[in-house]
C-alpha cells in the first residue's frame, strides 16, 4: 500500500464552520477519513496536513499513528497543503514509491476503495491512478513517484485535479461512484444525513 497524504487544511469558507468537524455516521469527517486512511495504509506513512484549524483539528486526530503538519501557506491554495504535505513525506519515508491523495469531505471512502488505485496503477502501469465520478476525475488519487515532478510543478492554488485534466494520458481510473458526494455547503451537509449512502464499491455505478 502507498503512504497517504490527507489534506484537511482549509477553512470550510462556503460552509461558515469547519467541515472537518461535521459529524456523520459517529465521527468526525476528519477522524473518520484518519482512521479509514490508517487503515488502508498498513503501517506506512500517513501524513494528515493542516492549515486555517491546526490547534481544533488535532483533538480528532488524537491516538492515531499518523503524522500532523501544519502548512504555513494553507490560505494559497490546495497545492500548498500537498506541496507542504510531500515535504514531510520526504523526511518521514525518502523511498517512498506511491502517495495516495485525499480530502476529508468525501465521507464515502473506504479502506477497500483506497487499496484498489495501486492495483489499477499496478495493472496499467500508468503513473497516476485516480477517482472517476460522474464526469469528473478526481481523489482519492494514486500518484507514484515518477508524477512527483508533476506535482510539484503544480500552482500553489491548483489541486491534484489540475495535472488529472490536463495529462489523462497519465490516469488510469478507479469508478467510484459516490465520490460526488462531498460537503461545501450545509444544503450538502443536510442532504449527506438524510440519503442513504449510493455503493461505493469500485466497479459498481
Amino acid at each position: 500500500m502507498p503512504a497517504i497524504l490527507l489534506l484537511a487544511a482549509g477553512s470550510s469558507s462556503r460552509l461558515g464552520r469547519p467541515k472537518q468537524l461535521l459529524r456523520f455516521q459517529g465521527n468526525t469527517l476528519l477522524r473518520r477519513a484518519a482512521e479509514t486512511s490508517v487503515m488502508a495504509a498498513a503501517g506506512l506513512p500517513v501524513v494528515v496536513v493542516t492549515g486555517a484549524l491546526h490547534q481544533e483539528l488535532l483533538p480528532e486526530l488524537a491516538g492515531l499513528p499518523i503524522t500532523t503538519v501544519h502548512c504555513p501557506a494553507w490560505a494559497e491554495g490546495m497545492g500548498a497543503s500537498m506541496k507542504c504535505g510531500l515535504a514531510e513525506l520526504e523526511k518521514l519515508q525518502p523511498a517512498w514509491t506511491e502517495v495516495l491523495v485525499l480530502l476529508c469531505d468525501q465521507p464515502h471512502v473506504t479502506p477497500d476503495l483506497l487499496k484498489q488505485f495501486s492495483v489499477v496503477r499496478a495493472a496499467t502501469g500508468l503513473p497516476i491512478a485516480a477517482s472517476q465520478y460522474s464526469s469528473t476525475t478526481g481523489v482519492p488519487a494514486l500518484f507514484g513517484r515518477e508524477a512527483l515532478p508533476l506535482l510539484l510543478q503544480l500552482p500553489n492554488d491548483a489541486g491534484a485535479g489540475q495535472l488529472l485534466k490536463h495529462r489523462p494520458d497519465l490516469v488510469a481510473t478507479v469508478p467510484f461512484p459516490a465520490g460526488v458526494i462531498d460537503v461545501d455547503t450545509e444544503a450538502q451537509y443536510a442532504e449527506l444525513l438524510a440519503v442513504p449512502a449510493p455503493v461505493a464499491s469500485p466497479g459498481n455505478e
